[in-house]
C-alpha cells in the first residue's frame, strides 16, 4: 500500500511539474508577443488563405495543421473489463502524454510531418496479479508517424501518411501487438464562418501484424468528421476532433455485441498566443455495439516553436 501511495504521488507530482513548466514557457511567449505575429505573404499564384503554416486563428496539432509542436496530453478514460470471475467490470486509466511534432517545408504547397508519442499509463484492472485492482503504473505503446501534406488552393488541403505503434507497454499497458495505421484526411477552409474554420474528415485504418499470439488481433476503421469554428478572442470548438468514430473488423472485445462505436464528441480551447493554447476534449458514447470506452476526457497543453 505505501508502494502505492508513493507512486500515485510522484506520478501527480511529475505531471504538475510538467504542466507548470509548460504554462510557464506559454505565459514567457505570451508576454513577450506585444502585437500578433505577421503572417508572410501567400506564393504567387495563391490565395489569401493558402498559407504553408497553421493559420494565427486555427488550432495547433491537428494532422492536417502541421506546425512544430510539443505537446503534453493527460487522458481520463473509463472502459468495460472483467472481474476475477469473469463478470462485467470497469477499468479507469490514466494517460500522461508527450507528444512531438516536426514540419519540414519541401515547397510552398508540401510539407513533411513527422511525429513521436511517450505515454506513461496508470490503471486498475483486476487480475490474479492486481486482485484488489489497485492502480499499477508503466510505459504505454509508443509509436512514430510520417505524413505528406499538400496545398492544393485556397480552400483545400489534403494529406496521407503511416503510423506504427510498438507493443512497448505489453498486454498490461498496450495492445500487446505491433500495429500499422495508414491515415488520410481532406482539409475544406470554411471562411464564411470565420478565419480558421474548416471542415476536415479524416480516416484511419488500424492494424495488427505481429506481437504476443494470445492478445486479440485489431482490425478497425476510425473515421473523425471533424469541423472547427474559430471563434472571437481565439476561441476555438471542434466536432469530433479524434478519430473515435470505430468500425471492428477484428476480434470481439469485453461486451462487443455489434461492430460500431459511435460517440459525441466535442473540444474547446483558446489560443494564448500563436505559441501557446489549451484545449479540453469530452467523448460520450451513443452507439457502443464495439465499446471502447464509456467516457474520455483529454486536456492537452501545446507549444509551438
Amino acid at each position: 500500500m505505501r508502494e502505492t501511495v508513493c507512486a500515485i504521488f510522484s506520478l501527480r507530482v511529475f505531471g504538475a511539474c510538467l504542466v507548470a513548466g509548460l504554462v510557464a514557457i506559454g505565459s514567457q511567449r505570451v508576454l513577450a508577443q506585444s502585437a500578433p505575429a505577421p503572417i508572410t505573404a501567400p506564393p504567387a499564384g495563391l490565395g489569401p488563405w493558402t498559407l504553408t503554416g497553421n493559420q494565427s486563428s486555427e488550432p495547433v496539432g491537428d494532422v492536417l495543421s502541421p506546425t512544430n509542436l510539443l505537446q503534453f496530453e493527460y487522458q481520463f478514460k473509463t472502459a468495460p473489463g472483467t472481474d476475477l470471475n469473469g463478470a462485467p467490470d470497469t477499468v479507469t486509466t490514466d494517460t500522461y502524454k508527450l507528444r512531438g511534432d516536426l514540419t519540414l517545408d519541401l515547397n510552398p504547397q508540401w510539407q513533411l510531418v513527422v511525429r513521436g508519442d511517450l505515454p506513461f499509463i496508470g490503471k486498475n484492472p483486476l487480475s490474479d496479479s492486481n486482485p484488489d485492482g489497485d492502480f499499477i503504473y508503466g510505459l504505454g505503446d509508443v509509436d512514430g508517424q510520417a505524413a505528406l501534406i499538400h496545398q492544393f488552393d485556397d480552400r483545400w488541403k489534403a494529406g496521407a501518411g503511416v503510423r506504427l505503434v510498438a507493443p512497448t507497454g505489453g498486454a498490461t499497458f498496450g495492445s500487446g501487438k505491433w500495429r500499422v495505421e495508414p491515415v488520410a484526411g481532406l482539409r475544406y477552409a470554411l471562411p464564411e464562418i470565420s478565419s480558421g474554420s474548416y471542415f476536415e474528415p479524416l480516416a484511419r485504418w488500424e492494424y495488427s501484424f505481429a506481437g504476443a499470439p494470445t492478445q486479440k488481433n485489431i482490425n478497425d476503421i476510425q473515421f473523425a468528421p471533424s469541423v472547427n469554428f474559430s471563434l472571437p478572442d481565439r476561441l476555438f470548438f471542434t466536432l469530433y476532433p479524434s478519430t473515435d468514430i470505430r468500425w471492428n473488423f477484428g476480434d470481439a472485445v469485453t461486451g462487443q455485441t455489434g461492430r460500431l462505436f459511435l460517440p459525441f464528441d466535442a473540444r474547446i480551447g483558446k489560443k494564448f498566443s500563436d505559441y501557446f493554447n489549451v484545449s479540453l476534449e469530452v467523448s460520450i458514447p451513443v452507439i457502443k455495439q464495439y465499446p471502447v470506452y464509456n467516457f474520455m476526457t483529454a486536456l492537452r497543453l501545446n507549444l509551438s516553436y
